[in-house]
């Protein structure tokens, strides 16, 4: 079963989208084409950022990526006009990091940072890269290693948006790209909520693993943006679930809605490669899902986590039904090692569930 019908309209015209009736095929040219920020933040610029004017760092953040796009003016001509960040040298020792790594915690604007440093930097969009680190992780399965070492290669910047190393494997691909990226003069820019010297803090033991973690880290000078999370910053809780009737009304009235029940939703994703998360929700305009409860496993969880990002990026709102989103995942997944992700994926659909109201103006 895709959806409920209980509440629904006659008229079939008016029938949903079914979000479990999709299987999309993506392929790797549209990866690579697509890393630009998403069209949630196909606008913003370092003058739209609002600082905090309690939180300094805000605006220190503001200032060091500002002077971070600018030094990147004419790094890729040729001649003496380039700039230190991209000289073509194989070992850039001396020159200090290559790039820069905002650290901070739930919705202090660092993608929104991130995404205005893509925009100022002063290249074709084909010479500047932006995705989440799953879409870079995701590109490196579809191209090959070396594949996306020659695509990436001739770019000025690499930006990667919620970096997290979640299992040794990344750590050591991951490590090992930039690292080649660096040498072929890529300069780099990153978020996570982790400072680049803790990437892996409690999830690895491994001697290994910590030594590439930190060589990872000293390509990037660490910025620190302290703050709470805007989404939350003056504006009202988190709208409690609707009832099923009230969720299947307005998916049947909203043009562009999808319509699936949360726990078809959830198997429908385990067939799915998380790399076409984004094209599963093309031409989706909202997404009403009925029967929300606790997700059973981690597995599950974490591919929950990159939906709720393809959604967040694309300002998908969400009607749903059934348990609230701060009772999507246990106490002992919000202990474990994938905490941040599950609370980054609370924020998110807190947000787009906010932005739903507007889907019950229209099912009246």
């Amino acid at each position: 079963m895709s959806g409920p019908t209980a509440g629904r309209p006659a008229s079939p015209e008016e029938t949903p989208l079914s979000l479990c009736e999709r299987e999309p095929h993506v392929p790797a040219e549209r990866l690579v084409a697509e890393m630009v920020p998403p069209p949630r933040f196909g606008e913003v610029r370092f003058d739209t950022y609002i600082p905090d004017p309690q939180q300094p760092s805000q605006t220190e953040a503001v200032r060091v990526l500002d002077d971070f796009a600018r030094g990147l003016d004419g790094a890729s001509a040729t001649g003496s006009g380039r700039r230190r960040w991209f000289r073509r040298e194989p070992k850039p020792s001396g020159n200090g990091p290559r790039g820069v790594y905002l650290d901070g915690g739930y919705g202090v604007g660092k993608t929104h940072l991130l995404a205005s440093l893509w925009h100022a930097t002063p290249a074709d969009p084909s010479r500047k890269a932006f995705g989440t680190f799953v879409e870079l992780t995701n590109l490196v399965g579809a191209l090959g290693f070396q594949q996306t070492v020659r695509t990436l290669s001739d770019h000025r910047l690499l930006c990667i948006d919620e970096f997290e190393l979640d299992d040794p494997g990344d750590t050591v691909l991951v490590s090992s790209l930039l690292s080649r990226l660096v040498e072929e003069g890529v300069a780099l820019a990153a978020t996570s909520n982790t400072l680049p010297g803790k990437l892996g803090e409690g999830r690895f033991a491994s001697a290994d693993f910590l030594r590439e973690i930190q060589g990872l880290a000293a390509h990037f000078r660490p910025l620190r943006i302290d703050g709470e999370d805007y989404r939350h910053r003056g504006l009202p809780e988190a709208p409690k679930p609707h009832d099923e009737d009230t969720v299947t009304r307005a998916a049947y009235r909203t043009p562009a809605a999808s319509l699936d029940d949360f726990p078809s939703l959830l198997n429908h994703l385990s067939r799915v490669h998380p790399s076409r998360y984004g094209a599963l929700c093309d031409g989706v305009d909202a997404v009403c899902v009925t029967g929300v409860e606790p997700v059973p496993d981690q597995s599950t969880a974490l591919r929950l986590v990159v939906l709720a990002d393809r959604l967040y990026d694309r300002e998908v709102p969400v009607l749903a039904s059934g348990r609230p989103f701060d009772e999507l995942f246990s106490e002992e997944m919000l202990r474990g090692g994938y905490r941040k992700k599950y609370f980054r994926a609370i924020s998110r659909l807190t947000a787009l569930a906010r932005d739903a109201g507007r889907l019950l103006d229209t099912s009246r």
